[in-house]
């Protein structure tokens, strides 16, 4: 902010400043209503790019002046006075939560103090994940600045210089949010770690702080854990009352061990002519995921691609969510509709205390596996139709992968069950 005094006498000028520094200060109060956090970090920002053009003493003793002008307003008006008992001197006491912010205002000035998320934009600019991995990486950094709030730690990447004010921070974590789990909760840790990495590798930080540490999780008992559904419930499930959307999901799923994602973000075009679908690569893969087509599956495939585009989707029920800076998959309401229809029909084990169902969509791909290596298909084969990390140097770097007619013989030993199982 700049007011000329049209004036070029010090004297006249110093009688004159003072109405409008006093109305400067009223504006920057105003501006820093509130939590004023952002308002004030551009403010420190603005004052470090003038001294850095600054030319002569002058231009850096009018920068400091309205630097002065700026904590005055940050302090506001006393709430007391304090008495030196030695000098018997007044001076004047401020709100702590004031000085405190007046505090770390002058460090950003001097480039002391860098916010904790002063380059988490343009980090996340650069990350190439999942919208709902991104939204675990904001979650983060709100989590660790609303730590250092509540513990009266200074919300800047100084603040972490080693490792144990990390510690702090993870000891504190599930007291903060009891109501997550440590599986979630180090989910948050592992993101603040892979930002701090990109820090440090900018030199923004000396070392990422957050390596190695974690939640210790809950041991799970074995009747705890989620698990593929049994035959009975494939058929309860296969022959309820669904659309036919939920019929054909189901079915696709169930043999081709696929997760829920990449079958709802199918085209037309990934239904290949030669029977393959292509399903876009999930978690770790880094290219498109072929997979036989169940002969089972042909009737589907051929009703839901006919007469329509290469560019279609091939489940057009399913469109996704219309915002585009949601952090949703295209999935979500398709994962809220197979709940509501698997709770319909008692296809559920809830446990208190446990967020999901031991058995979910995911217990499809559970299901296809069991059945696969019960039908004498190879590990390595399954791993790669499915998509997981397949073992060993041999398999796992230098092979290109089983060559399609195998995928197909291990798909096509997965066999749908027609009736239940009998006493």
């Amino acid at each position: 902010m700049k007011h000329s005094l049209n004036t070029d006498s010090l004297t006249i000028a110093n009688q004159l400043k003072w109405p409008i520094v006093n109305e400067m200060r009223a504006r920057i109060a105003e501006a820093l209503d509130g939590d004023g956090g952002s308002d004030l970090r551009s403010i420190a920002n603005e004052f470090r790019r003038q001294l850095r053009r600054a030319e002569s003493d002058r231009e850096v003793d009018a920068i400091d002046a309205g630097v002065a002008v700026t904590i005055d307003a940050v302090l506001g008006k006393p709430v007391g006075v304090d008495v030196d008992p030695i000098t018997g001197e007044e001076e004047p006491l401020f709100q702590p939560s004031k000085v405190r912010q007046a505090q770390q205002f002058a460090k950003m000035v001097a480039g002391k103090a860098t916010p904790l998320d002063e380059f988490h934009g343009q980090y996340m600019a650069q990350l190439n994940v999942k919208p709902r991995t991104k939204g675990d990486d904001e979650r983060a950094i709100k989590l660790l600045k609303r730590w250092c709030d509540e513990n009266n730690v200074e919300p800047f990447l100084q603040s972490f210089p080693v490792k144990k004010a990390a510690i702090r921070f993870v000891d504190d974590l599930q007291a903060l949010e009891p109501r997550l789990s440590p599986v979630t909760l180090n989910k948050y840790i592992n993101r603040l770690s892979r930002f701090w990495q990109w820090l440090e590798k900018r030199e923004e930080v000396p070392v990422d702080v957050w390596r190695g540490l974690a939640l210790a999780p809950p041991p799970v008992a074995h009747d705890e854990k989620e698990r593929p559904f049994t035959d009975e419930e494939m058929v309860r499930l296969l022959k309820g009352d669904a659309t036919q959307a939920m019929h054909d999901l189901m079915r696709i799923a169930a043999l081709t061990g696929c997760r829920l994602d990449p079958i709802v973000c199918l085209r037309v075009k990934d239904c290949r002519d030669d029977g393959v679908f292509v399903f876009k690569p999930q978690k770790k893969e880094k290219t498109e995921r072929l997979c036989p087509i169940h002969s089972d599956l042909t009737e589907i495939v051929e009703r839901r691609t006919k007469d329509r585009n290469p560019d279609d989707p091939f489940f057009p029920e399913w469109p996704g969510p219309q915002k585009a800076e949601t952090k949703r998959e295209r999935s979500f309401k398709t994962s809220n509709q197979f709940t509501a229809y698997a709770r319909s029909i008692g296809v559920r084990e809830e446990l208190d205390g446990r967020r999901r169902s031991l058995i979910n969509f995911h217990s499809f791909r559970r299901w296809f596996i069991t059945k696969a290596e019960r039908a004498g298909q190879l590990e390595s084969i399954i791993a790669a139709v499915v998509g997981h990390k397949r073992q060993g140097m041999t398999l796992g770097v230098y092979s290109a992968g089983p060559a399609i007619e195998q995928a197909r013989e291990c798909v096509e030993a997965v066999k749908l069950p027609s009736e239940p199982p009998a006493a």
